[in-house]
Order: C-alpha cells, then sequence, then structure tokens
C-alpha cells in the first residue's frame, strides 16, 4: 500500500513537473504536496457564471445543452426565465467573454458573475452556432483577469485537466479527470464536431466554462456530457480552444463567422477502395467523389479520384477531420493539399472561397430559396442541395443538403434554368418533389 502510494506520488510529480511552481504546498515535515489549490487560485478570476433573463410567454422543455433534456417547465403567464451557464474571459483589457450559444440563446438579458461577487451586464456581440459558441462583452467592467489560451492540437490522450464552472447553479465548483480520448465527432450535437473527450466531471451549468491543462491553459470550452440520467458519468465533452478561438476571431472582426468551403464531395478512404485506386499503400486519406463547378477545389486544379492525405503538413485520418479543418479557415486564406493522383505525390495550394460567390449554384428567382445552394446532381436527374445559410428562409423549407430536388410544383427539375424557369411563378402553395436518401417525400411550402 505504501508503495502504490509513493508510486502514485512519483507519477503525479512527473506529469506536473513544468507546473510545480504553483504547487508549493508543504507537509509538517516541510515535503511537497501535490494540491491543485495554487492552479485554481490562479484560473478561478477568470471563468464566470452566466444567468439569462427571457421573456416567456409559455412553458418549454429545458435545453442545457446535454444528451438528457431537463424537466419541462408548466404553463405560465409571460415572467421572466432564468438559466445559469458559464463562461471565460478571455480578454481583460476589452472584457471579452466566451461561452456556448446554447447558453445564451434567445436571452433578452445577460449577466455575468465573477468568482469575487462582482457582477456586469453583457452585451452579445456574435454566435457560431454551428460550433456552438458565443462571444460576450462585459458593460462597465474593471480590474478582470483573462484566461491563458493553450495550443489543443497539442493535447494528447492521458493528459491531466481540471474542468471549472457553475454546476446546477452552485457556482465556482473544480473536479479534475484525465483527457478520455480527442477528436471525438458523429455525436450529432453540433455541425462541426472534434470534441475533446474528459472523465473530470460535468453537469448542466458548466456548459460554457473551461477546461484547463495544469499550466493552468484554457484547452477546451466544457459544452455537453453523454448521460441517460442528466448526471455525470464519466463522459463529458469540451470544444478545442483552437477551433473555439478560430469562430471567436472571426465574430470580433465581422459580428459573425464566415465559413469558407473548398466545393467537393468527400469521403473516407476504406481500405477496398485504396486497393481499387491502387493506392493501398496510404492508410488513412480523404477521396473526392464530387467537384463542384467554378469552386475552390476546381480553380485549383484538384480532380475527381484524387486522394486527400493531408492539409497544412497535418495528416488526413477522415472527411470529418477535413471538414471541420476547413471550417475553422477564414474565407480567403489559402491551405496546402496533399494529394494521390495517378500513384503520384503531389501539393496544391487551394484559396478557401465564399460559398455565396458561387451565383450559378444559387438561386434567387423565388424568396423561399434564399440561401440554399444547388448544384447540378451528376449521378442522378435533378438538383442537389450542398448549403443551406443558418437563419436565412431556405431554412425553413425543411430542405437538408444532401437533398435531390426533383420537381417544383410538379415541373420536372434537371438543371438550374429549370428551377429559375418554374420558381417563376410566386405560387402560394409549393410543392417540391425530394429524394433524401433512398426515400423520395413531398415537402409543401405556403
Amino acid at each position: 500500500m505504501r508503495l502504490g502510494m509513493q508510486l502514485f506520488v512519483l507519477l503525479v510529480s512527473l506529469s506536473v513537473s513544468s507546473a510545480w511552481a504553483i504547487w508549493p504546498l508543504k507537509d509538517s515535515e516541510g515535503r511537497d504536496i501535490p494540491s491543485l489549490a495554487p492552479l485554481l487560485e490562479q484560473v478561478n478570476p477568470s471563468v464566470v457564471n452566466i444567468s439569462t433573463y427571457a421573456n416567456s410567454h409559455a412553458a418549454s422543455t429545458q435545453f442545457n445543452g446535454f444528451f438528457q433534456p431537463g424537466p419541462a417547465t408548466p404553463r405560465a403567464p409571460i415572467r421572466r426565465a432564468r438559466s445559469a451557464g458559464s463562461g471565460v474571459i478571455i480578454n481583460a483589457s476589452e472584457g471579452i467573454v466566451i461561452s456556448n450559444h446554447h447558453v445564451v440563446n434567445q436571452a433578452d438579458e445577460i449577466q455575468v458573475s465573477l468568482n469575487d461577487g462582482r457582477s456586469y451586464r453583457a452585451e452579445l456581440l456574435g454566435v457560431d452556432p454551428e460550433v456552438d459558441i458565443a462571444v460576450l462583452k462585459l458593460k462597465d467592467y474593471e480590474n478582470l483577469k483573462a484566461i491563458k489560451l493553450a495550443d489543443s492540437d497539442q493535447i494528447k490522450q492521458g493528459d491531466f485537466v481540471v474542468a471549472i464552472g457553475n454546476p446546477f447553479g452552485l457556482g465556482h465548483t473544480a473536479t479534475q479527470g484525465i483527457i478520455s480520448a480527442v477528436g471525438r465527432s458523429g455525436l450529432g450535437l453540433e455541425s462541426f464536431e472534434n470534441f475533446i473527450q474528459t472523465d473530470a466531471s460535468i453537469n448542466p451549468g458548466n456548459s460554457g466554462g473551461a477546461l484547463i491543462n495544469l499550466k493552468g491553459q484554457l484547452i477546451g470550452i466544457n459544452t455537453a456530457i453523454f448521460s441517460p440520467a442528466g448526471g455525470n458519468v464519466g463522459i463529458g465533452f469540451a470544444i478545442p480552444i483552437n477551433m473555439a478561438r478560430a469562430s471567436v476571431e472571426q465574430i470580433l472582426l465581422h459580428g459573425e463567422v464566415r465559413r469558407g468551403m473548398l466545393g467537393v464531395v468527400i469521403q473516407d478512404l476504406t481500405p477496398e477502395m485504396a486497393e481499387a485506386l491502387d493506392v493501398d499503400n496510404i492508410r488513412n486519406g480523404v477521396i473526392i467523389a464530387d467537384i463542384q463547378p467554378g469552386s475552390a477545389a476546381e480553380q485549383a486544379g484538384l480532380k475527381i479520384g484524387d486522394v486527400l492525405t493531408a492539409l497544412d503538413g497535418k495528416a488526413l485520418a477522415s472527411s470529418t477531420q477535413l471538414r471541420n479543418w476547413i471550417g475553422q479557415r477564414r474565407v480567403g486564406d489559402a491551405v496546402m493539399l496533399s494529394i494521390i493522383r495517378g500513384g503520384d505525390s503531389q501539393q496544391l495550394s487551394v484559396v478557401i472561397s465564399d460559398p455565396l460567390q458561387l451565383a450559378s449554384k444559387s438561386t434567387q428567382s423565388h424568396p423561399l430559396f434564399e440561401g440554399i445552394e444547388f448544384e447540378d446532381a451528376v449521378d442522378v436527374e435533378g438538383l442537389r442541395v450542398i448549403a443551406i445559410e443558418n437563419g436565412s428562409a431556405g431554412a425553413l423549407t425543411g430542405l437538408q443538403p444532401g437533398d435531390i430536388l426533383l420537381s417544383y410544383n410538379r415541373i420536372p427539375i434537371n438543371k438550374m434554368e429549370d428551377l429559375d424557369e418554374a420558381a417563376q411563378s410566386l405560387a402560394n402553395r409549393v410543392v417540391l418533389r425530394v429524394r433524401r436518401g433512398d426515400i423520395g417525400l413531398y415537402i409543401v411550402i405556403q
């Protein structure tokens, strides 16, 4: 037992050797004792509690950013509704705080409370719902302390971490654990997923709070847990700070996120596909299945059948990873793609384009299609929906990316010109015939 404890202390000591200066506690005989107290004293002033207030006309199920929804509140007259979450100060001089979009969504008023008891009102500067990030600016603030940001690309499974936030509205709470996994995706929580998974206890109210390393640096924004019962079971998720930072920079610059695109249809390279393409020596990569005419990919010289193996020197393991990386780039950024074509390795520079610049693949013939981008479906008849802008009129139609539009009010649609012509009649009721996967369906819009 004594030997086991000595080995544990040695392991902890080695793991935090770079941060030992913040662990000065000693026992009665002057020996160093590991403690997170100095670390928390350093970081706590940068982590805030967030309260939101909104006019409510009726009851609604409370969504806390986790898989398990909260209980439904009873119907009631107009009242002030309050919810609790967390945030992190990243710029003390400008009073900038980041949190989750779902923490402040539909709030009429946002109140931010510091660990020392001070409280400030906050203005919402912008959000990125596709990543679940919100950027706030405090009003009439003073003497703030910002947290230092880490490079979340450098984190590894097994690293020690601390989660700080406001679980269940209790106030500043810290829990510790390790990074259980990195690069978690396919959870269906956000459009862009690259989560850090941790066993540090995260609960409702921790959303928007800090996940830090033992140097006191921010590596992620806590956002969700997997829990059948709504409580912590040791599976929590945080947005890597590098992904969050890309959204924050654009919000501070433009007030919104202007996410670019390559203009390709991609899929993971399977062993069977690699053998068929005679690139079976490549273990990981992404294959281009289609290219949008006029897109950045076409202009750069990418071709159908190219196998993408790296972006800016970083190996590509999946199509999801490529989508996440491109989603973090600004319109106009240049990226270097490593490709395999015909057995030969090449490198191509691609300038990320603005989806809205591909006017030839969009239509403004009818207001209901505003914000929807189409392309000719090369493998079947119809128009493929490739993107829908959040908050646009097109987002209300019920169409989804990947849908094949077959007809408009019973008029067959095979190319953009067909849709432009059919949509010139501003009917009060529109019936769209759509193929979604292997299923055909009608969508009625009034």
